[in-house]
């Protein structure tokens, strides 16, 4: 019986699909714990998380066991031991699992019991259930190891303390939200520790995949609830953690509780993160975005320099008769803050041209929102034809008030591979944007001091496609709106359970109208990265053709 173990958590990033580079980084965070008894690494870590239908193809599922078994011979030559997360088929059914591999074997597999299948989550539809797991046997010490979800309620945790599990060790795939943390560590977690008595490991990823992005902030909790340690958020990170067997069993000794990045920084990092690993997973050499002299491009492209780099980030003031010289002074500062390449694409001649193009077809029409949506998709094409040419990856600016109410052009703004503000109402993005010009984000690139002229977040907002015209035109206030949209998208609540926190209801059913009308719209918007716990896109999928309301 051995009463000393050493556990290195690596907390590091993974790309879906991509079994020998994974396969490869272990390995090399392995070699960096050579001292270690065993590394930990998160859910799914060998195929990338999460795999969607990929896990469905043969011949996928035939690599990862063909690197899987890579991965265990290496750890013939006496180093650590690993546990590493993949999928296993078996008997025509398909596992996320995690395997301990050791002495050049696979020494033992444990299979998630419980699949989320809500949200971003739809685990049913591609795995089994397994059975609650057994603790694994490693050295003389019962390893119980819940995955992920397994953690989320008690029935995979008092299994394993009643089979004497002596450790518990949860590797996750855990995507961020906001306010997660505390329902991880000091909700989720700690219930599992009070009901077993059992001290736990909880080992998350990092990094940026499509919509979602893993915030890390991995820790340990000891049998008393106390914690040990915190690992940082946003960052890879490798932690040796000490543990020893004591007379009521082992306990973790203390190490680093990094500080987690509170409200609204957490935000602003998860939109850092978000972007530059889809914009460096897919290869792009930046990004393009049009610079309008408004809040929402100066706040895009403020994380897209923090993310990638002023160098890889060009913006363009594409101005027409309606654009103030007020937009125009605040674009050109902005950009000159940020250090990036900034051009002036008029579109007049555009405009002109498609006037005298349409005059006929037109004639006798007054002139409407067909005009000003026109202005918007000539932006849109010359951006596209920019990013054609130079290989930029387009970088739409819109926010999640806009999307809600349909207040976005298709073909026009909606154009383009990414959105850092999908997720963001416009609240949040005034307050994002006073953050950043006080403060520089931990891991960005961009420069101290502010980014944007303080003008950009005072102003009234307008999409200057008219003259005189104000966003407050044709909507609520924005404080106003943004707390109806809420009530109605993350809460799912009827126009009476918003009226009744003290909105007009005639307003709230106007708006619950134009949620539901831009459903097709939102189908066919970029991805962006996902903050709260109803994002459009793998959170929210309402039939576009749609006659229910509650109004």
């Amino acid at each position: 019986m051995i009463n000393r173990l050493t556990i290195a958590l690596a907390q590091i990033s993974q790309r879906v699909g991509d079994l020998t580079g994974n396969a490869d980084a272990m390995l090399a965070w392995r070699a960096r714990a050579s001292t270690a008894d065993l590394v930990v690494f998160p859910e799914m870590q060998l195929i990338g998380y999460p795999p969607e239908d990929l896990v469905l193809k043969p011949a996928l599922v035939a690599r990862a066991e063909a690197e899987l078994a890579r991965l265990a011979v290496a750890t013939a030559d006496g180093g650590p031991a690993m546990l590493v997360g993949s999928i296993a088929r078996e008997n025509g059914n398909l596992y996320n699992m995690v395997a301990l591999l050791d002495g050049g074997e696979i020494v033992a597999v444990t299979r998630k019991h419980e699949l989320p299948n809500y949200g971003t989550f739809d685990e049913k539809r591609l795995f089994t259930s397994a059975p609650p797991a057994e603790p694994i046997a490693f050295r003389g010490v019962q390893l119980g190891i819940p995955i992920c979800e397994d953690i989320w309620f008690p029935t995979v945790c008092a299994n394993l303390k009643a089979k004497s599990a002596e450790i518990l060790i949860s590797p996750n795939g855990s995507p961020y939200e906001i306010d997660k943390d505390d329902l991880r560590s000091g909700s989720i977690a700690a219930a599992r520790v009070k009901e077993t008595g059992l001290p736990i490991v909880y080992l998350n990823r990092v990094g940026g995949q499509d919509e979602l992005v893993f915030d890390g902030a991995s820790f340990v909790l000891n049998a008393d609830g106390a914690v040990a340690l915190q690992l940082p958020d946003w960052e890879e990170a490798l932690v040796e953690t000490i543990w020893e067997r004591g007379p009521t069993g082992w306990r973790c000794a203390p190490g680093t509780i990094h500080a987690l990045e509170p409200h609204p920084s957490d935000i602003y990092h998860a939109m850092v993160v978000g972007l530059r690993d889809y914009v460096t997973a897919n290869r792009f050499p930046g990004v393009i975005l049009g610079l309008s002299g408004g809040i929402d491009s100066a706040l895009s492209a403020a994380v897209a320099v923090d993310a990638l780099g002023a160098d890889k980030v060009r913006c363009v003031m594409m101005p027409s008769r309606f654009t103030s010289r007020e937009s125009l002074d605040d674009a050109e500062m902005c950009a000159k803050l940020l250090g990036v390449q900034y051009d002036t694409i008029p579109i007049g001649p555009a405009v002109d041209a498609f006037d005298t193009m349409l005059a006929d077809a037109f004639a006798g029409r007054a002139r409407d929102l067909t005009e000003e949506n026109i202005q918007s998709r000539i932006r849109g094409v010359t951006l596209m034809a920019l990013s054609n040419k130079f290989g930029h990856m387009l970088l739409t600016t819109g926010n999640k008030s806009e999307m809600s109410v349909g207040y976005a052009t298709i073909y026009g703004d909606m154009a383009g591979g990414y959105s850092v503000l999908k997720d963001a109402y416009k609240l949040t993005c005034f307050e994002l944007s006073r953050w950043r010009n006080a403060n520089r984000p931990r891991i960005g690139l961009g420069p101290d001091g502010p980014v944007m002229p303080d003008n950009v977040i005072t102003k009234p907002p307008s999409a200057e496609l008219r003259d005189d015209q104000k966003d407050s035109d044709s909507l609520p206030e924005y404080d106003v709106l943004d707390p109806i949209l809420h009530g109605l998208v993350e809460e799912e609540l009827s126009v009476d359970d918003v009226a009744a926190r003290g909105f007009d209801r005639d307003t709230v059913a106007r708006i619950e109208r134009l949620l539901y009308i831009a459903e097709y719209k939102r189908r066919q918007a970029p991805p962006g990265v996902k903050l709260g716990k109803r994002n459009f896109g793998r959170d929210r999928r309402y039939p576009i053709t749609n006659a229910f309301r509650t109004s």
